[in-house]
């Protein structure tokens, strides 16, 4: 609890303490109206100065109809017509919604402020002589070298260049796993160093890393309200004033029409301010706005907006990028296939040989597979245009590449139809075997696909690929729809021609992580960007980022979003019929001002209470 809400909370027990003690005096006592006024004036003004300062400030700086206005108003008047209890009553309970507010904006806010937490205070900056100083993350140069100790925050982004150790990602990511690092690897800001000392070599400035951007886009979320927020103040701004006219109205019109009765009718006026007063929804749908967006954070989904949470919900078309979204983006070896008489170790030991030289992804696809060589035993690398390289390994003349080089070889080799690039190799004239490189699924694609049938999601998979390829990942992961061998622009079409095509209000979401793909999150209803490898294009072009590079997120984000979206809707219709209901008892003089106290305070602290659910988040 902060200072204010300790400050707040204490003047409610001061003066509830007062007001029961009044309330007895008066029932004990006889006293004249102008001892009784005396008496409740005390606890009145102990908890209501400020209510009554901020409606003449308003009504100063022309911003009269708001809710202290209308507390003013009411229990002025209620005290001038000797309402005494009623008027303290009223402003005392009023004080109480007000605390439970403020903790309960505060319990929302503080799952942002946890996410703020990774925030760099500073970076070690390693000088040309060798030694270590402390500077601001904004004085970090590119290419600069830092020192990050165990138990330090990863300032800015970076490649390793020595050191291993393990990094907690639960800050950006949502998850507890740590991750292993080694030099050479690309790490991320906002991670926390686990037990080895690390020294990178910055990539980029503190203004640009992905800290920088969370950060700027969590801070920036409120900025863009989705449509309930502003139905909400445009409601406010009409609705405060015509309750204001209607209590006027109810106050001088009966008198004047029947004659007499002014006190009752002016009684009823203010009951019907108090209940109109509309906290609930003023508060409430904001905070369900705020704390899906804060409990999606802490998953590791960052949301830009209020309006890209209400999107999210209505989602029932997401189209997918193949390669970083649905598969992993990094060659690997997925079957090796001998000729008669040779091991399978010996042809993966002979292949990554003959391509020790290259820096080709799939070169580096096959060392990893072979496993530790010494790169000695090869030589003379000659790469060989459009068919693959020849090198001489421990004295034979080695070759590693495709069907091309085989046939201009005049080698008899073995025809490898599978999906992926085929690696054929031979050794002085001999065919060795193939090798088939393919870029792996990812391991939660299956579950995201399935998650999204589940929710009677349709899924599309767009890619540049070929139409092989995009036919296996498509049957391997049961997608709806796949369209192969698409340019950046062919992929805005086919999502043009999705969108232009679906019926209802539904949204159509597109997943991507390349630069390529920028302009189609930009295009779809939902652009949602893999963030942790992701191109900063394709994460500044993104409604929603997810943080750790998993697709079956989209599921859990559309989930929040929905149950946001359900506890608005219930807090808008409960609030406004509640009050409506309770505002036309009060014209009639059924309910009066304790009514009007629930239909105010109580109704504002159940909506609060129901939007307060936002805050808790599964994460699966």
């Amino acid at each position: 609890m902060t200072k204010k809400q300790k400050k707040t909370l204490r003047r409610i027990l001061i003066a509830a303490a007062l007001y029961l003690t009044a309330a007895i005096l008066t029932r004990v006592v006889p006293l004249p109206g102008l001892a009784n006024l005396a008496i409740f004036l005390v606890p009145y003004l102990v908890i209501g100065y400020d209510v009554l300062r901020k409606a003449v400030l308003g009504i100063v700086h022309g911003e009269v109809f708001d809710e202290n206005f209308l507390m003013a108003v009411a229990t002025v008047g209620a005290l001038a017509l000797g309402e005494y209890s009623e008027a303290v009553a009223v402003m005392l309970f009023y004080q109480v919604g007000e605390l439970f507010q403020s903790y309960a904006v505060g319990k929302s806010r503080q799952s942002i402020s946890d996410l703020m937490d990774i925030r760099p205070d500073s970076a070690n900056l390693e000088r040309p002589d060798g030694t270590v100083e402390t500077v601001d993350p904004d004085d970090v140069p590119v290419g600069a070298m830092l020192v990050v100790r165990p138990g330090e925050k990863v300032p800015i982004d970076g490649i390793v260049v020595e050191g291993e150790s393990t990094l907690n990602t639960a800050a950006l990511t949502g998850e507890s796993k740590p991750r292993y690092v080694r030099p050479g690897e690309e790490i991320i800001s906002g991670c926390v160093n686990g037990e080895g000392l690390l020294r990178l070599r910055t990539t980029k400035l503190y203004g640009q890393s992905t800290v920088a951007k969370i950060l700027d886009m969590v801070e920036n979320s409120s900025l863009k309200k989705a449509r309930a927020e502003n139905f909400i103040t445009r409601f406010a701004h009409y609705y405060t004033p015509a309750v204001c006219l209607g209590a006027l109205v109810l106050a001088v019109l009966p008198p004047l029409v029947l004659g007499g009765g002014w006190g009752e009718w002016i009684s009823r006026a203010l009951t019907f301010l108090v209940i109109s007063c509309p906290c609930a929804l003023v508060i409430s749908i904001p905070l369900s706005f705020f704390g899906g967006i804060g409990g999606a954070s802490r998953c590791g989904i960052l949301v830009k907006g209020g309006n890209d949470l209400e999107s999210l919900a209505h989602i029932d078309t997401v189209v997918f990028d193949k390669t970083g979204t649905l598969t992993k983006g990094t060659f690997a070896v997925a079957q090796v296939s001998p000729a008669p008489g040779i091991g399978r170790e010996e042809l993966l030991e002979q292949a990554a040989l003959a391509e020790s030289f290259s820096s080709h992804p799939i070169s580096k696809s096959l060392r990893e597979a072979a496993g530790a060589l010494d790169t000695r035993r090869a030589a003379n690398a000659r790469e060989i245009a459009g068919q693959g390289v020849c090198t001489r390994v421990d004295g034979h003349t080695v070759l590693a590449g495709n069907a091309r080089m085989m046939e201009a070889q005049r080698i008899d080799y073995r025809s490898d139809d599978g999906v992926g690039t085929v690696v054929y190799v031979a050794r002085d004239g001999v065919f060795l075997g193939s090798v088939l490189i393919a870029d792996e699924i990812k391991e939660n694609a299956k579950a995201a696909i399935d998650g999204l049938r589940a929710a009677r999601v349709r899924t599309v998979m767009l890619t540049g690929d070929s139409e092989a390829v995009a036919g296996r990942v498509g049957e391997a992961l049961g997608l709806d729809e796949v369209h192969a061998q698409l340019l950046p622009d062919g992929k805005v079409q086919r999502v043009e021609e999705l969108m232009a095509n679906r019926t209802g209000r539904g949204k159509l979401a597109f997943a991507g992580d390349g630069i390529n793909d920028a302009p189609v999150l930009m295009r779809a209803d939902v652009g949602i960007a893999m963030g942790a490898m992701g191109s900063d294009a394709a994460i500044e072009a993104a409604d929603v980022v997810l943080m750790d590079d998993d697709p079956a997120k989209i599921t859990l984000a559309m989930g929040i979003a929905r149950k946001c979206m359900r506890i608005v809707y219930e807090n808008i219709v409960f609030a406004l019929g509640v009050k409506a209901v309770c505002l036309i008892l009060g014209a009639m003089g059924i309910a009066n001002m304790w009514w009007a106290v629930f239909a105010d305070v109580g109704v504002m602290v159940l909506a609060v209470l129901n939007a307060m659910r936002m805050l808790a988040v599964k994460k699966s």
